[in-house]
């Protein structure tokens, strides 16, 4: 496991813990939790790519031009 330094006003820092403390965890274990949320938000570029890959296999039996893309 890696430790990270963060700078943030003291107030805020002091708030953060109360709420931990409120949900029985830590300020460290409530930001592990945080990143993993916020990690998995972002679907992975590794979603992204299999996606493609497997769109690669899709033909559309022609190629479109700007006005089919834009035909509503």
């Amino acid at each position: 496991m890696k430790n990270v330094t963060f700078s943030a006003e003291e107030h805020l820092i002091e708030q953060a813990r109360l709420v931990a403390r409120m949900q029985k965890t830590t300020l460290n274990g409530a930001f592990r939790e945080w990143l993993e949320q916020f990690t998995a938000r972002s679907g992975g570029g590794a979603d992204f790519d299999q996606l493609m890959k497997k769109l690669k296999r899709v033909k559309t039996g022609r190629r479109f031009s700007r006005d089919d893309f834009n035909e509503r």
